[in-house]
Order: structure tokens, then sequence, then C-alpha cells
């Protein structure tokens, strides 16, 4: 095998928006009524926005918001902390713009939604990720593997030469299960060993070169 692509997960693995959103989830589920804490977070980490707000209702009151608004009042304060300021991983800025360099083609796939993604995006150099596939993109979000294979599709690669970076035992499932070596290094949840990934604590001793190592 060849490393043809390198696909890249955003919250949590890119830039540290966790804290962001889970900041935002506590604050505005306290205004509805609801209890939500930082160990509910946790369990979102990774997650699909839809499956989130399906979460995120179960804990409100009866008749005190309904879905659509949740979604929007919470995704609006989110993109807006997003705006103003975001923090990068420890050496994912650094790999990745090493990768686009050496003619590594690169992906962008989140389980945010696009209006979220931009938000970061404004943060970065321009022209990084040759494509992009929000969450609000596909009919199945992570773990389901769709994500992933819509991107490699849109880079005419197969899921095989490509390696996947992610943070969340969703998101790793994601890549697993299309077919990618999975790098995954957690962040707020453990993710195991497995065949085809390599758990690390940070991405900063990685270059290109030991992503093409680990497909030779």
């Amino acid at each position: 095998m060849t490393l043809r692509a390198v696909l890249w997960d955003m919250d949590g693995t890119l830039v540290d928006s966790e804290p962001v959103w889970a900041r935002v989830q506590i604050g505005l589920l306290a205004q509805l009524g609801a209890t939500w804490t930082e160990e509910d977070c946790v369990t979102l980490v990774g997650s699909d926005l839809r499956d989130a707000v399906v979460a995120w209702m179960a804990r409100i009151p009866e008749g005190a918001i309904t879905a659509e608004e949740l979604a929007t009042r919470m995704f609006g304060q989110v993109v807006e902390s997003l705006r103003q300021e975001v923090e990068f991983r420890p050496g994912a800025l650094e790999l990745l713009q090493a990768c686009v360099k050496e003619e590594i083609p690169c992906a962008l796939v989140s389980a945010s939604y696009r209006v979220m993604i931009d938000a970061v995006l404004g943060h970065f150099p321009d022209g990084l990720f040759a494509t992009i596939v929000a969450g609000d993109e596909v009919v199945n979000g992570k773990p389901h593997p769709e994500p992933y294979l819509t991107a490699a599709k849109a880079l005419g690669v197969d899921p095989a030469d490509c390696v996947v970076i992610e943070d969340s035992p969703g998101g790793t499932e994601a890549g697993t299960a299309a077919g990618a070596f999975v790098i995954a290094v957690p962040q707020w949840v453990a993710i195991p060993d497995a065949p085809r990934r390599l758990v690390l604590k940070s991405l900063e001793p990685l270059t290109p070169e030991s992503l093409r190592d680990l497909l030779r």
C-alpha cells in the first residue's frame, strides 16, 4: 500500500474545540431547565450533531423548546465562539502543512455542520484541504464509514491507501470501517489498540514520511 491521502477529523483532532462545545452545552441546557454535566459532554464527543440534538432534547422539560430551535441556538453560540478564537492541537497544523507541502492530498472530514467548519477554517491558512465533508452533507454520520468513504471518493483514492487522524471512538470506528489506517490521539475518551490503528498521545512526533511508513 502507498499513502494517497490523509483524512482529518476537526474537533479535538486539529483544533481543541471540545471545551467550547462543553461550555455552550452546559450553559444553554441549564437555561432551559436541564441538568447537563461534563461527563454528559464526553458521551457526545465525535457524535453526529443530529444524534446530539436527540440527547439534549431528552433532558429538557417538555415544551421548553423545539429540537429545531435548540439546534439553532446551540450551533449559533458555538459558531460565534469558534469565529472568535480556536486553539490548535499540538503538532496538528504543522503535520497538516507538511503533508500539503509534500503534495499529499488532505481532506477535512467532520461531524460538525458546514457553518461550524467555516468558522474554524477562518483561522487556517488557505488551500490546505483538497475536499471537505461536513456532518450535514452526508446521510450517515460517524461512526458510520460514509463520511470517510465520501472523502476518499472525492479525492479519487482507495480508502485502504489513506490515513485517518481522529480523537474519538466514534470517529476511529468510522475510519476503520472505511478501511483506512487510523491514527488516534484520544483527548477525552480512551481508544483501544486494534489492527491498522496507532494510538498516540500527540501528533508532534509525526512527519509525512512516518505516515508513509505506516502503509509500507
